[in-house]
């Protein structure tokens, strides 16, 4: 068959398959394109999901006549310099996304210059470009695209509804405006209220009440500031943001936004050094909540590694990994005992549930007798008729539910988890806090600081061994071999002591006594694996981690031993000054705190 050139129409049809996915494809580009201009405030509009129209307005420094023709031609663009295609300091480079838009539904662009009398107009429909012409329009840019993909039909049948479309629209620019807090922001996607951005500065404050306007105020309440910084051979990087709290988690990933020199990313690496920072402090399966900025020398890492620019690649992945999990688990540790508030929130409302609607009366409504009803009691089981125990302390005294202040409990109530008042069901601590109580259990709460304790001692005083009666020799790949020996100190740190034994094989002579009998073979075969994929021995950490976990659940006070109050109050005490101890080894708070207000609105005071 013979070779033949491609007509213009059809190479620009292909690269926007590769750039123009659906609409919210479009809508990055354009924003991206306004954010590059310098502008401080950017309008979106869409109709049908964007199908029938998508309208980005900016403010920022528009385009001269000459500049719009060649702005809808293929590879023209003024945010690359020839001489160094790597030096990429914007979002939108590549000069595809306006020809590619414009070979497949109506592309209309009105730009005006700040020292122009007038604007200036041009119309690309589906590839065929009419002159530049004349237009009346403000300072700035108006990018019109109507009927998208009318020039390719059999697209619109991989699109899912409008409301899905609309739903990418709308979380492509959240995280373009949570990326830019220093410029305003106003969608518009149907019918309903637009979504409005106020512009502010770049400063945390700022940064902040930006994320939590995404996020939601949950977020802001439970956010821990993030701020690290790396220095190499190469430019210095840094990274900062917000990260939730590890009881504040989801079972999905969609509240994790990360971003690379502004521009959002699903980077495997970032994401793999988020799950790592976390670590034992989240359940299994669950993804914290956070977003974090990444600054990085453009020539230290590679944005064109995708067609949609989502993805990255970094000439020091090393670097940034220990850089991100090192500022994390800074920020973290900083939190020390805190726990989410939304345990106290769901634990209020898991008290409301029970009151059914029918039968609850808002306060200051008369009821029928004419007096003023707060909250008539529903036809289902009280609190105290299905949990009884809490409320006997009150009949009489009881050794694990002791009423009496212990002797400075006036002082230890001003402590941030409060003074002891009493045990109940012979598991949960209850105590009083200047503006409300706290709930604990004690089993968790001393899983956590037991097994801190045992990190420490770990990380101080080196993992005990146990020498094996017959070297264990385990066959490998020659490299994988070559590699573990490479690395014999660093595995001797964490108690496997193994050399070279020939080709192909090496000899393990002692074991972390913690793991006891182990399968050498498949330890030291996963140890190669990993250090293969990044040069971290993290499964042996991992392991013993593991086992410190288990040691500390079984060395911990278990449910049901009835407690004095100076155990109590010394266990509170070791809680405040124990980081992480706001959740268990299995990521499950350890306490839950009400405020008096949440109180007073069970007994219809507010």
């Amino acid at each position: 068959m013979a070779i033949r050139q491609l007509s213009p129409e059809t190479i620009n049809r292909i690269a926007a398959g590769e750039v123009i996915e659906r609409p919210a494809s479009v809508v990055k580009e354009l924003v991206e394109n306004a954010i590059d201009a310098g502008a401080t405030h950017i309008e979106i509009v869409i109709a049908a999901g964007g199908l029938s129209l998508i309208r980005v307005t900016d403010d920022g420094c528009g385009m001269a006549p000459g500049d719009l023709a060649l702005a809808v031609e293929r590879h023209a663009t003024s945010k690359l310099d020839e001489e160094d295609l790597f030096d990429i300091r914007s979002l939108g480079f590549r000069g595809e996304a306006l020809p590619s838009i414009g070979s497949i539904a109506q592309l209309e662009i009105r730009s005006r210059t700040r020292d122009a009398s007038h604007g200036a107009g041009i119309v690309v429909t589906r590839g065929a470009k009419a002159p530049v012409a004349p237009a009346a329009v403000n300072c700035g840019t108006i990018v019109e695209v109507r009927d998208l993909f009318s020039a390719t039909p059999a697209r619109l049948k991989f699109l899912k509804s409008e409301r899905a479309e609309a739903m990418a629209v709308t979380d492509v620019v959240r995280r373009l405006a949570m990326a830019h807090p220093d410029i305003g922001f106003t969608l518009q996607t149907g019918d309903k209220r637009p979504a409005v951005f106020a512009q502010g500065d770049r400063s945390s404050a700022a940064w902040l009440e930006r994320i939590g306007a995404i996020m939601g105020r949950e977020f802001m309440t439970d956010a821990l500031e993030v701020s690290g910084a790396a220095s190499g051979a190469s430019a210095a990087m840094r990274v900062f943001g917000f990260a939730g709290l590890p009881t504040l988690h989801r079972p999905d990933s969609t509240q994790q936004f990360l971003f690379v020199n502004g521009r959002p990313v699903k980077d495997k690496l970032l994401i793999g050094a988020v799950r790592a920072a976390y670590g034992d402090l989240i359940p299994r399966g669950r993804s914290p909540l956070l977003a974090l900025f990444l600054d990085v020398s453009p020539s230290d890492v590679d944005v064109n590694v995708h067609p949609a620019k989502a993805e990255v690649r970094f000439r020091d992945a090393g670097r940034v990994r220990v850089m991100m999990v090192r500022a994390l688990a800074d920020a973290l540790a900083t939190a020390g005992h805190r726990a989410s508030a939304q345990g106290g929130v769901l634990t209020v409302e898991s008290f409301e549930a029970g009151i059914l609607p029918s039968t609850r009366v808002e306060p200051g409504y008369p009821d029928q007798g004419g007096t003023y009803a707060w909250m008539v009691p529903p036809r289902v089981p009280s609190f105290a008729e299905t949990a009884p125990s809490p409320f006997a302390v009150l009949d009489a005294p009881s050794a694990d539910a002791p009423v009496v202040a212990a002797a400075g409990a006036e002082q230890t109530i001003d402590r941030p988890l409060g003074a002891v008042r009493a045990q109940v069901h012979e598991n949960y601590i209850v105590a009083q806090t200047r503006d409300g109580l706290v709930i604990v259990d004690q089993h968790a709460a001393h899983e956590r600081l037991v097994y801190e304790k045992l990190k420490t001692a770990l990380a101080s005083g080196g993992v005990a061994t146990q020498g094996l009666l017959i070297p264990a020799i385990v066959e490998l790949e020659a490299d994988d071999a070559a590699l573990l020996a490479e690395h014999a100190d660093e595995l001797a740190q964490f108690g496997l002591v193994l050399e070279s034994f020939g080709e192909g094989a090496v000899a393990v002579r002692e074991t972390p006594a913690l793991l006891g009998e182990t399968d050498v073979e498949g330890l030291v075969k996963d140890l190669a694996a990993e250090l293969r994929a990044d040069g971290l021995a993290r499964a042996l950490k991992d392991r013993l981690d593991s086992v410190a976990s288990r040691m500390a659940c079984h060395g911990s006070v278990r449910s049901g031993r009835r407690l004095t109050v100076e155990e109590m109050n010394a266990l509170l005490r070791q809680m405040e000054a124990t980081p992480y101890s706001g959740q268990c080894n299995h990521g499950r708070p350890t306490y839950v705190a009400l405020k008096l207000s949440d109180i007073e609105r069970l007994f219809g005071r507010r």
